[in-house]
């Protein structure tokens, strides 16, 4: 089995980067993006205390998960990969944060799913800041109408905001949709949810400008384990 370990020199550089951009280095968490790789990424990331993972695929983190039953012990563990309604039952509880709630129904679903089994699921809110038809998440319009009813659900915990950009080539043109994401974040916590703290945004290509913006969360597959097969 291929072992993919992640690169030292990568995660130095990112922790570097995170206490020279980020205006709140101490409330900066890595996600180690482990999905296309095996179950030894995620071992690499604990024992390199990146104690975050994020997965796409709800099946795909099952499969890990069937080989190593304890693999996710002392982790938090992040579905950052669109939710397919057929699976909200898999997923609500199997992950820690579900960060793709990118409708009303999604919502409804897995606070349902949640209350049925007794569990409080902590959520962010996807939101897609650079209309990108070929992304997942609510518009900035009626946003905070949306973001108000979300909230209301019972076994919901919203916890944050995330998005996921369009790829641009210069990548510094992502930086007014990372500050239009933290202005949201900023009136949902002060007017809409005060448990609205966390903002998940930024890659491989674009974290630093996501940090100078004030990102809590940076999703980072590439940079840690290198190019996926």
């Amino acid at each position: 089995m291929r072992q993919h370990k992640i690169k030292i020199n990568a995660l130095n550089k990112i922790n570097q980067d995170i206490q020279k951009h980020s205006p709140h280095p101490k409330t900066v968490n890595i996600i180690a993006v482990t999905k296309a790789f095996n179950y030894t990424a995620i071992l690499s990331a604990k024992e390199n205390r990146v104690l975050c993972i994020g997965e796409n695929k709800v099946q795909e983190f099952l499969c890990k998960k069937n080989e190593q039953p304890t693999i996710a012990r002392n982790l938090e563990t992040h579905l950052i990969g669109h939710l397919q309604r057929n699976k909200v039952k898999k997923a609500v509880g199997l992950f820690n944060v579900i960060q793709t709630i990118d409708s009303l129904k999604i919502a409804q679903k897995i606070n349902d799913e949640a209350k049925a089994t007794g569990q409080q699921q902590k959520v962010f809110i996807q939101i897609n800041v650079g209309l990108d038809p070929n992304k997942h998440g609510f518009m900035l319009e009626n946003i905070y109408n949306n973001i108000e009813t979300t909230q209301n659900h019972s076994h919901l915990n919203l916890i944050g905001l995330m998005t996921i950009l369009p790829f641009y080539k210069d990548t510094k043109k992502t930086q007014p949709l990372f500050s239009r994401m933290k202005k949201t974040q900023e009136k949902v916590l002060a007017e809409i949810s005060p448990t609205c703290k966390f903002l998940s945004m930024g890659m491989s290509r674009d974290y630093i400008y996501a940090l100078q913006e004030g990102a809590t969360h940076l999703r980072i597959g590439t940079k840690l384990y290198g190019e996926r097969a």
